[in-house]
């Protein structure tokens, strides 16, 4: 069995809650001026327009708060990979430079959350263990994809062992979009940072780069 991801709340989150949306939002603005290290729960409560007291009703902690804003961000990177985990008639080119394309952005937008809940592992026990749960659910799921073009005679043989490999690329992805999120916006080094990434994934996986046929259904 997995890892289990700690609890972020102070109690079970109920859809359409503004109040907690608003501290998610406002905890996130200030991510994106400031380390979390500099932020207080005072700040984040007034930000939101509600008392220190009211904020702790809702979150344990400022790192409980960062948790989850870090589960929502990691699942709409995750979400943008499918293209490539569930990948079926398309050339995995196409599907792979699209998905990275998609994470790049996304850690354009969600970059002080990420970056934030990244670098808190190293003194919060609880995110260090939420960031390994998610590593270690996106690493599963890309090993688990190589596998499929294994068995499909598409990729290349072991070695290395799908799940060695999966850690490597995705470690590479996580390193080159960690930078690239502090740096200004450029659409050329997107752009070739994208096709960089995407030409190690293919070589690196694929037996052939071009015209590579799917022989298998979606994943479930």
């Amino acid at each position: 069995m997995g890892e289990a991801a700690p609890s972020t709340r102070r109690r079970t989150a109920r859809k359409g809650d503004l109040t907690e949306q608003r501290l998610m939002r406002e905890a996130e603005a200030l991510l994106a001026a400031r380390p979390l290290a500099s932020i207080g729960v005072d700040e984040i409560a007034t930000a939101a327009g509600i008392s220190r007291s009211s904020f702790y009703f809702y979150f344990a902690s400022r790192e409980a708060l960062l948790r989850a804003l870090g589960e929502q961000a990691h699942h709409e990177v995750l979400t943008s990979a499918e293209r490539w985990l569930n990948r079926t008639h398309e050339p995995p080119e196409e599907v792979i430079t699209r998905a990275l394309a998609d994470n790049l952005a996304l850690w354009r937008r969600r970059g002080p959350v990420l970056r934030a809940l990244y670098d808190t592992r190293n003194s919060d026990p609880e995110s260090a263990a939420l960031w390994r749960a998610i590593a270690r659910r996106y690493v599963d799921a890309t090993a688990a994809q190589i596998d499929r073009e294994r068995d499909a005679g598409l990729a290349h043989p072991t070695p290395p062992d799908a799940r060695q490999l999966a850690a490597a690329l995705t470690g590479m992805n996580l390193r080159a979009f960690y930078d690239a999120s502090q740096r200004s916006p450029s659409p050329q080094g997107d752009r070739e940072l994208v096709q960089t990434l995407a030409t190690v994934w293919i070589r690196t996986v694929y037996r052939q780069s071009g015209s590579v046929q799917p022989s298998r259904t979606p994943a479930s």
